[in-house]
């Protein structure tokens, strides 16, 4: 039996939160708002989990669903290798509504599906998201609704698609323009562009230099704003046709250069998150985490560029 709770009044929220990390934790399935459409959210760490959150959409292990995390910190932990830009990205753009695929840490102890050894992780700019993620940890997420529907942008569109497959939904409203992540691809030596979206191409740019456009559009339903699946999988292998941009003043400006090497782009530096704020992805060997107390985080904190929570009038 599924519950959806109004975070609009604050003590609804608390009891909310509360119940969605107790479910997260059961492995139970949770939709939850986002800064881009709703999503429905298991733990990342529990296999069991993550095929039920696939069988609830109607979709195969070949699409796994990309991870939401709650802090910088959490994001490094789940992956092998940055790439040279990886750490410029994050800075200049997170929390917000970019994906980065890259090589997944090969020590961890989960099972997303046929990921090719890849992990697609975003930092979503949206509080009750945040605040949630740093008492669950890791989630795997995919957009709430059914494969080949459009993603919901609130609660009760989600219920009405994933019903009783779902425990917990967490209603805050309407989601924001439903624009789609901007996915990035991190794998190779030339950083490569998935899919353009709320992030626009030219700003990717400035941060790396060179950039792999994909020509043809993804796989996949079209219209969700969350789903990384296709393209976490498919990451390894090389696109068929690409085109080489470099940053220019022209912005329709291209070349076709195919050996051309990326300019290295200067870093910048940012916070490292509160290593305490978020549970640590677990390792090979690792016993599970305990229950947590029937508990949640004070409501309503606002959201900093590192993710770290801070009282309303920061």
């Amino acid at each position: 039996m599924s519950r959806r709770y109004d975070c609009s009044d604050p003590m609804e929220r608390t009891r909310g939160i509360a119940e969605a990390v107790s479910a997260v934790r059961r492995g139970e399935l949770i939709v939850l708002p986002t800064d881009t459409v709703y999503g429905v959210a298991a733990d990342a760490f529990t296999p069991p989990a993550v095929t039920a959150l696939l069988d609830a959409k109607g979709r195969g292990r070949e699409m796994p669903p990309p991870v939401l995390v709650g802090s910088v910190r959490a994001a490094t932990a789940l992956v092998d290798d940055l790439g040279t830009y990886g750490q410029d990205l994050i800075d200049e753009f997170w929390p917000g509504a970019l994906t980065l695929v890259c090589r997944a840490n090969p020590n961890l102890m989960w099972d997303l599906g046929e990921t090719k050894g890849t992990v697609a992780v975003r930092m979503p700019m949206h509080e009750l998201a945040v605040e949630l993620l740093k008492e669950t940890g890791p989630l795997a997420v995919s957009s709430a609704n059914l494969s080949g529907q459009a993603a919901a942008r609130n609660a009760v569109d989600a219920e009405k698609m994933l019903g009783d497959a779902v425990s917990v939904y967490l209603d805050a409203g309407e989601s924001g323009p439903g624009d789609p992540s901007t996915i990035v691809d991190l794998t190779g030596s030339i950083p490569r562009l998935l899919r353009a979206g709320a992030i626009p191409e030219y700003k990717i740019r400035t941060v790396v230099g060179v950039l792999l456009i994909e020509e043809d559009e993804p796989d996949g339903d079209g219209q969700d704003g969350l789903d990384a699946e296709n393209e976490s999988a498919e990451a390894p292998e090389a696109a068929s046709r690409v085109e080489l941009r470099k940053p220019s003043l022209s912005e329709g400006e291209t070349t076709e250069t195919p050996d051309a090497q990326p300019e290295p782009a200067p870093g910048t530096a940012g916070d490292v998150p509160d290593p305490q704020s978020e549970p640590a992805p677990r390792a090979a060997g690792d016993a599970p985490d305990p229950l947590p107390e029937d508990s949640a985080a004070p409501a309503g904190p606002s959201l900093t560029k590192d993710g770290e929570s801070q009282p309303k009038n920061a």
